[in-house]
């Protein structure tokens, strides 16, 4: 019996007409590639010649062997937007996501700034050890308060949760469970700002009615009786670090009277108060002044006032080192590179909690100098003016190990403009690479953290943006508006990741820590969102039978 041949296939007609025959692949084309520090610019290999369509995952492992590094390090890749193209509104850095190809040379709008002939200058800047992923559900609901919610913040562990509200309390909340805790009544009006001790023995709490409390979060009690000395109402408040006194921090409180005081919290006595404004502290941050000594060896205090004025001053003494006086209205926000090692002290992502006071002494001064390694100490002072200021006030080196008092007038390392209105907050991301601020303006504006160079605009909220909180890798910004939501930023790709429904009302406050956003508002609710993690760096190796596990630890 014969065989029989199959039919041939019938011919695909599109409207009558046959096939077209597929387009030849396009020939790959080869860029010569300079890889470079984002930090100080220094080439971290020899220039490169390699196919455009690499992707960006193949770009990291190259630069991987390039470099020998011991373990596979994570790297962020972008390239500046040259200066002779045009001044159209947008980014002014190219972030590689895909490749050099799809990203760079088929860019929408610099496309024709780039030819093949150019050597691409790749910045490069490596990674937290962790990812954290965006949150998709609201976990829950919290409820309690009876009044508007006006600060939350996140202990340094991640553990415990403290909200300040319009109805005289403070609240704790137990995360692990997502129930309160304790609620903490002594207060004789509004609670408007809450701050944890950095080894989360101790919460603070200032009130409307001018007093300072201290509490034990674990008992949910006072300790002892209210601070009084202030004349009006509490502004802001700041630990003393723990790398600089690990046993009994100090703890600053600014007031609506003009002054800043700093308390004992073992004999709850004010040291000393400072008073060299002229009006309203809008906010006091304690930071260390550096690693090169200047003789500052309790650190130093940042006050920022309504007089329009910045002030630097020797948190031993109380003595004034700085005066500036750049912005031309009040100064409402300030913001240190150092902020997020400072507040979380010893606990790092590796969850490791010591074991005393002289070991967390030391986990807090290496978290500390590991930030201040290529640059010092940065200070960003946001004003009213709808201006920021970025300022180094603390150099790396020193000719002498006393400083005195600053003659003439300190200059700024550059200002910071584009808000349309005044700016409500200011924050620097975990690593100090990038700072943020949110204005009346309805916008976010991101700024390289070490020059002040503008990088792009976040646009998404119909309401004056109240607050902004960075996720603890770094690749995430949250923030709370007027607008009654809560929006998640993805800093790869400039845009919005998810916006966070939920609250029926104006949003005050949020705060970000480990893999939980926490937001709280007019409605009177505390909402939390959960994230989830995962890792692509190794922490720690272990072999179990012979398989090779990478394991970190989650905070």
């Amino acid at each position: 019996m014969a065989t029989l041949l199959p039919p041939p296939k019938r011919q695909k007609v599109y409207h009558g007409v046959p096939e077209p025959e597929p387009e030849p692949a396009k020939p790959t084309r080869n860029v010569l590639v300079q890889f470079v520090s984002e930090d100080d610019g220094s080439a971290l290999a020899p220039a490169v010649n390699l196919p455009a369509d690499v992707s960006r995952e193949g770009l990291e492992v190259l630069l991987n062997k390039l470099t020998k590094s011991e373990e596979p390090v994570p790297f962020s890749f972008h390239v500046d937007c040259p200066e002779n193209a045009d001044a159209a509104p947008g980014p002014t850095r190219i972030v590689i996501s895909k490749s050099i190809q799809s990203d760079i040379l088929n860019h929408p709008t610099h496309a024709d700034s780039f030819t093949e002939e150019d050597v691409f200058v790749v910045k490069c800047s490596p990674q937290s050890v962790f990812r954290v992923r965006p949150a998709t559900r609201c976990s829950a609901s919290l409820s309690g308060h009876s009044s508007p919610i006006l600060c939350a913040s996140f202990s340094p562990t991640g553990a415990l949760l403290a909200t300040g509200s319009g109805d005289a309390t403070a609240r704790l909340w137990d995360l692990n469970t997502e129930t309160p805790s304790h609620t903490l009544v002594g207060h004789r009006g509004w609670v408007l700002c809450v701050e944890w001790e950095a080894m989360e023995r101790l919460l603070a709490s200032g009130g409307h009615d001018g007093h300072v409390r201290l509490w034990d979060p674990k008992a949910g009690k006072p300790i002892g009786d209210a601070m009084k000395g202030h004349t009006k109402w509490i502004t802001s408040l700041s630990w003393e670090p723990i790398h600089l006194n690990p046993k009994s921090p100090r703890l600053a409180s600014s007031s609506k009277d003009g002054t800043v005081r700093v308390w004992s919290s073992l004999t709850r006595k004010v040291e000393y108060t400072l008073g060299g404004h002229t009006a309203s502290v809008n906010v006091v941050k304690w930071g260390g002044g550096g690693t090169s000594g200047f003789g500052l060896k309790s650190g130093v205090l940042y006050t920022a006032s309504s007089d329009r004025t910045v002030r630097v001053w020797d948190a031993d003494s109380g003595r004034q080192l700085h005066v500036l006086k750049d912005h031309a209205h009040w100064v409402t926000t300030l913001t240190l590179n150092t902020d997020f090692v400072l507040r979380t002290g010893p606990f790092g992502h590796t969850g490791k909690r010591p074991a005393n006071d002289e070991e967390a002494q030391q986990l807090a001064l290496k978290r500390y100098t590991d930030v201040l390694s290529t640059t010092p100490e940065l200070l960003v002072t946001g004003s009213d003016d709808h201006t920021l200021f970025l300022w180094s006030l603390f150099p790396s080196s020193v000719p002498s190990s006393d400083m005195a008092p600053s003659q003439g007038k300190l200059k700024p390392i550059t200002r910071l403009t584009g808000h349309q209105r005044q700016i409500s907050h200011v924050a620097f991301s975990p690593d100090g690479r990038w700072a943020a601020s949110s204005s009346w303006d309805s916008s976010i504006r991101l700024w390289e953290g070490r020059t002040g160079k503008y990088v792009a605009t976040l646009r998404g909220h119909v309401g004056a943006v109240y607050r902004l909180a960075w996720s603890a890798d770094g690749r995430m910004l949250v923030s709370a508006s007027k607008d009654a939501t809560v929006k998640i930023w993805d800093l790869k790709t400039y845009k919005l990741k998810i916006d966070l429904p939920g609250h029926t009302d104006e949003v005050y406050c949020v705060d970000f820590v480990a893999d939980k956003v926490v937001s709280g508002g007019r409605d009177k609710h505390v909402k939390m969102q959960v994230f989830s993690f995962f890792f692509r760096a190794v922490i720690y190796n272990r072999n179990f039978r012979g398989v090779h596990v990478t394991c970190i630890p989650p905070l």
